[in-house]
């Protein structure tokens, strides 16, 4: 495997496809009156978001081994390629289901772009540039935290809703042309057989299991066959894939991640991270409006803090790395996350804005030191025909916590609230510290998989650039 790329244009490409995704995220949120309002289907709108991170989260195992097979341009491509597709359709959409199957085009192409992104960095930058790297990512998270609320906002105002998605077209053009401008990669040619078998298996029992999570509690009871269905059902086939795994010439998803104590730690972390994060940015602007009566954009401001503590501590992380190890590094990340969560989960009962907004910076600053560390970490200990896979494998944990996360953390919360507590500010404050003392708890259970991280981490031969 070999480079001849420039790595600037490269780089801008990749922040610029990452703040695609993280727009996305969140510029939708804002607008989701002005789109009901306009296609109707109130009902049917928390479709807009699970559809979307169904079809991310299902998606990535199978790009990341594609692109260990393949080569990462392609991928990458592909992905740009199906994200300008959805906006496009969905800046078209005539009716609430078409908006959310074109939704789910969008997400299959986010699945591709966000571990690629991540990748591709891990590919062309040297260890000890890697951090400084993710940091620029990571960054464009933390406005995009600011800005795609913003411009949802300013365009539902402005009664053109559809432009949050028809934006996205021009940028991923422009993406696109900077990848195959910029990025060149020599393949070597070998017959590879595609592993049809596990990657329809993978993909159709995650999507059972994780739909199941998603909607269980909300568009159906959890004890409803929907749900008892769809997770026996999700489990056979995850159990199937499993069986056809051991037998494949050349996996989708090789059984050897979850063998190597490094691999299967940093992927147990990525889950804690994925649940703390929806945990926070999920019930804090609900926990500020519902005691405080603040207003959404002070509340977003709030949570903000940690979305701008991330990439502080992430862009710095490599010089502790380096120094004293990357176990050492997310223990201390670990330790700085913990302390934020239960500052959140004791604070709770006495509620500020500036306790609350303090707290997530502290969490933010500790997550910046878990996450990224982490994530170099995993990637390092493999050559380039495993950093697809690796790199894949860490995202989709981080996607299942944020999905296992939220259902749990709901649960907890309408537990407390019931039926008629929701307009109570004491209530909502009750419900908010019990899911902030889970969050902690979280946190500490995320300490523990740290803990079992090797303190040494051995690196693998780099690519020799092509001549």
């Amino acid at each position: 495997m070999g480079f001849r790329s420039e790595r600037g244009p490269i780089l801008i490409a990749l922040m610029m496809t990452t703040g695609l995704i993280a727009i996305d995220a969140t510029i939708l949120a804002t607008a989701v009156p002005t789109i009901v309002d306009d296609l109707g289907g109130f009902a049917q709108f928390p479709w807009l978001f699970s559809v979307y991170l169904l079809a991310q989260a299902v998606s990535v195992p199978v790009y990341a081994k594609l692109s260990d097979v393949v080569g990462r341009k392609p991928i990458v491509l592909l992905g740009i390629g199906l994200f300008l597709l959805g906006s496009l359709l969905c800046g078209l959409a005539w009716s609430m289901p078409a908006l959310i199957a074109f939704r789910a085009v969008q997400g299959l192409g986010a699945g591709a772009v966000q571990p690629m992104a991540i990748t591709i960095a891990g590919d062309i930058y040297t260890l000890a540039e890697r951090a400084k790297v993710q940091g620029y990512l990571a960054s464009v998270w933390a406005i995009s935290s600011v800005v795609g609320p913003t411009l949802g906002g300013v365009f539902s105002e402005l009664g053109i809703w559809r432009w949050i998605f028809f934006v996205n077209v021009p940028l991923c053009l422009l993406a696109g042309y900077l990848i195959v401008r910029s990025f060149d990669e020599t393949i070597e040619k070998t017959t590879h057989r595609i592993d049809y078998a596990g990657a329809t298996l993978l993909t159709t029992s995650l999507t059972l299991l994780i739909l199941s999570v998603l909607e269980g509690g909300q568009a159906w009871a959890w004890g409803s066959w929907q749900s008892i269905g769809g997770f026996a059902l999700g489990g056979v086939l995850l159990v199937a894939f499993v069986l056809v795994e051991r037998r494949a010439p050349e996996p989708v998803l090789p059984l050897w991640v979850f063998s190597r104590r490094l691999l299967l730690s940093t992927a147990l972390v990525a889950l804690g991270v994925g649940a703390i994060l929806i945990g926070l940015t999920s019930f804090v602007p609900t926990f500020l409006e519902g005691t405080l009566g603040v207003s959404p954009l002070v509340s977003g401001l709030a949570i903000a803090a940690l979305t701008l503590g991330w990439p502080i501590a992430a862009s710095l992380s490599g010089r502790l790395y380096l120094r004293i190890g990357f176990r050492r590094t997310v223990l201390i990340g670990m330790g700085l996350a913990i302390t934020g969560t239960l500052l959140m989960a004791f604070l709770a009962g006495s509620p500020s804005v500036v306790s609350v907004a303090l707290s997530t910076f502290v969490v933010g600053l500790g997550l910046g030191l878990v996450a990224t560390p982490s994530l170099i970490a995993a990637q390092t200990s493999v050559p380039w025909n495993e950093r697809g896979v690796v790199t894949g494998n860490n995202m989709f944990a981080r996607s299942i916590g944020s999905a296992v996360g939220v259902a749990i953390f709901g649960a907890l919360a309408n537990n407390v609230l019931g039926a008629d507590g929701a307009g109570d500010p004491a209530v909502v404050g009750d419900a908010s510290q019990v899911v902030f003392v889970a969050v902690a708890v979280a946190a500490v259970a995320t300490l523990a998989a740290a803990l079992c991280m090797p303190r040494t981490v051995q690196e693998a031969p780099e690519p020799v650039p092509a001549a």
